[in-house]
């Protein structure tokens, strides 16, 4: 009888399961707009675009830059301008906290990151704002780096190029975050006098001070598809008026509808569109020497 008797322990099952099955955790992500899976690498491949439905997903300020200049090869600028706390401000927790917990989390020193290079051969000076620092907020760092970017263009003869996506002016910061769209607005009117382009491309979402200031101001503005834009949210109009909005309102569509941007622009072709507005608007023996 101790033929037939199991000296061996049983097969865990559960193991077996674990062994077999795939792990596909990290490796697919799925569309917000069409629920089709993505595979990530094909997604990077794209520029965060859903090759399904062209759903636009955010894009970090980082790689944007490295999309728009030419071999991705830029000089970074003014790395070391980061926020401060002139009011000592505390809401639930000190913005102090806030500031170090963002740089964490985005790994970005501030909301806007900034760079000069080439683009289509043109000499460029462009920011690039991120939702994962504080809401893509305008303080005072913010409003210096992209002035900065735009007096630097002045002295070489370059152009100007801001991607937006905020929520608009930092509360954490006052009136000090509200001057600096006076600020940047004085410095683009000075680009404006020199002759020089300054593009704006405004990604979802562009909202608050921002629009209310240099993110409407562009000699060409661009906008990516159905991204949000306005100055005060959907919902807290619909409360105000006591009314319901047409739908698609605020979107880029609806915008370009109503001529408040010049052309919604696929992200994959984003760059291409840039350079053909730069080769039209700049003079090429000045800039591409």
């Amino acid at each position: 009888m101790s033929w037939f008797k199991r000296d061996k322990p049983k097969i865990d099952d559960k193991i077996v399961d674990e062994k077999r099955n795939v792990k596909t955790e990290g490796i697919f992500v799925k569309c917000l707009e069409c629920d089709n899976s993505l595979y990530k690498r094909e997604l990077k491949e794209s520029l965060q675009v859903c090759t399904h439905c062209d759903y636009h997903f955010r894009f970090p300020a980082r790689e944007r830059l490295d999309s728009l200049f030419d071999e991705g090869e830029y000089k970074k600028l003014d790395e070391e301008v980061m926020s401060a706390d002139p009011l000592e401000f505390v809401d639930t927790k000190p913005y102090k906290d806030r500031i170090e917990q963002a740089k964490i989390t985005s790994g970005l020193p501030e909301a806007i990151v900034s760079g000069t290079g080439k683009v289509g051969g043109h000499r460029v000076y462009a920011g690039a704002m991120d939702m994962s620092f504080i809401g893509g907020s305008m303080g005072s760092a913010v409003g210096e780096k992209i002035t900065r970017l735009i007096e630097r263009a002045l002295e070489t003869r370059g152009a100007v190029i801001i991607f937006s996506a905020s929520g608009g002016a930092r509360m954490q910061e006052g009136t000090l975050s509200l001057m600096q769209m006076a600020k940047i607005s004085a410095a683009l009117a000075m680009l404006h006098e020199a002759r020089l382009p300054f593009i704006s491309v405004l990604t979802d979402p562009t909202t608050g001070g921002v629009t209310a200031s240099f993110a409407m101001l562009g000699d060409v503005i661009l906008a990516e598809p159905k991204a949000l834009i306005g100055f005060a949210g959907p919902r807290v109009i619909e409360q105000t008026i006591r009314q319901k909005l047409p739908k698609g309102f605020q979107r880029s569509e609806f915008l370009l509808e109503h001529g408040m941007v010049d052309q919604v622009v696929d992200r994959r072709k984003m760059k291409e569109t840039i350079v053909r507005v730069l080769d039209f608007m700049m003079n090429a023996k000045i800039t591409k020497n």
